[in-house]
C-alpha cells in the first residue's frame, strides 16, 4: 500500500498509540513490558512497567494511564513465528492500572483490585471529558476455563474505581461517542461490538431489569476477531480487525465497511495531525507502527493536544 509509512519496526507487540503535537507517538509494547515513544525513526523506551502493558490513555494531569495486564504466556513457533496465549505467565502478578510520568518515566500502580476482587487483564481505557475514565478487564485463562471480563469506572486519582458491567466473554476495546452518551465495546472472541446508553458520567442506562441496557450493535459474520478502537468526528468506530488483519468502520447504525492491511493482527488505531485525519496503526505481530491518511477525522480525545 503506497499510501502507508512505517514509522517503526522491531517493537515487542505494539499497542495502544497515543499520537501527539510534536508528531510523536507513544505507545506500549506488551511483549517488551514498556511505554515507549515512536519520534523522528528511533523507538526511546520511557518507562519499563513489566508484566503486559496492554491500552493507555492521556489523563487530565497530562500523564499516561496504562491498562497492565499482568503479561502473556509467549512462544516462538521453530519459524521464529512469535505466539500469544491469554493464559498468565510464571511470573503473573495480577493486572493493573498505572499512571506513568511522560517526563521522567516514574510510574505508580493506582488500582490493582475492585471491591475486593483482584484486576485480571485490564485492557483499553478511555477518559471521558469530567476526568473519569472507563476500562475493560479481558480477564485471563486457565488451562480448562477462563475469567469473565468486565467494565470499570475509576478516578485517576485513586480514590474511586468501580465494577459496572460484568459477566462478558471477552471485552477489550472501549470508546465514547462524539457526545459522550454512548459507550462501545468491543468482545474479541465473539466478533461482537457492544453499544451501552449511558445515563450520566460512569454511568451506565439500566433495562426494566436493573441490568446494563447494551445492544449488540453490529457482529462480524466470520471467524475475526476484534480489538481496540478509535472513534471518528462523524461518530463512526473504527475497530482493530484480527485475523482478516485490518480496520473495520462501524456507523452508529452498525453498518459496517472493512479496510484490509497486511498484518494478521492489526490492533489499535488512532488519529493524530493538526485536522486529525492522520491515522496511526500497530501491526502488533510484526512489530511495525505504521502511519496513513484516514477518509474522515477521527474525534479529539478529551485532555490530548493535537
Amino acid at each position: 500500500m503506497t499510501d502507508v509509512e512505517t514509522l517503526a519496526e522491531g517493537l515487542l507487540f505494539p499497542e495502544g498509540p497515543m499520537a501527539f503535537a510534536d508528531r510523536s507517538v507513544v505507545l506500549v509494547e506488551i511483549l517488551r513490558g514498556t511505554l515507549t515513544r515512536v519520534w523522528n525513526g528511533k523507538a526511546e523506551v520511557i518507562a519499563d512497567l513489566g508484566g503486559g502493558p496492554n491500552g493507555a490513555a492521556i489523563g487530565p494531569d497530562g500523564a499516561a494511564y496504562v491498562c497492565n495486564n499482568g503479561g502473556f504466556a509467549w512462544s516462538r513457533g521453530d519459524d521464529g513465528a512469535l505466539h500469544v496465549s491469554a493464559q498468565p505467565p510464571a511470573d503473573y502478578e495480577g493486572g493493573r492500572i498505572e499512571r506513568v510520568d511522560l517526563d521522567t518515566g516514574k510510574s505508580e500502580r493506582i488500582y490493582t483490585h475492585v471491591a475486593g476482587h483482584a484486576l485480571r487483564g485490564p485492557n483499553d481505557i478511555v477518559f471521558d471529558r469530567t476526568g473519569g475514565f472507563w476500562f475493560t478487564d479481558l480477564g485471563k485463562e486457565g488451562e480448562r476455563g477462563r475469567d469473565k471480563s468486565g467494565v470499570y469506572y475509576a478516578q485517576p486519582d485513586g480514590s474511586s474505581i468501580r465494577e459496572v458491567i460484568y459477566g462478558g466473554l471477552s471485552f477489550n476495546g472501549i470508546g465514547l461517542s462524539p457526545d459522550e452518551t454512548t459507550l462501545y465495546v468491543a468482545d474479541t472472541l465473539s466478533g461482537r461490538l457492544w453499544a451501552y446508553p449511558l445515563s450520566g458520567p460512569g454511568e451506565v442506562a439500566l433495562n426494566d431489569y436493573g441490568q446494563p441496557a447494551g445492544h449488540v450493535l453490529a457482529r462480524l459474520e466470520d471467524a475475526a476477531a476484534l480489538d481496540s478502537m478509535a472513534v471518528t468526528q462523524a461518530g463512526n468506530i473504527c475497530v482493530g480487525t484480527l485475523g482478516r488483519g485490518g480496520i473495520t468502520t462501524f456507523a452508529p447504525d452498525g453498518a459496517a465497511r472493512f479496510k484490509p492491511y497486511p498484518d494478521y493482527a492489526v490492533t489499535n488505531i488512532c488519529f493524530g495531525g493538526a485536522d486529525r485525519a492522520t491515522a496511526y496503526l500497530t501491526y502488533s505481530m510484526a512489530g511495525v507502527l505504521v502511519r496513513t491518511t484516514w477518509s474522515e477525522p477521527g474525534h479529539p480525545l478529551n485532555f490530548v493536544t493535537y
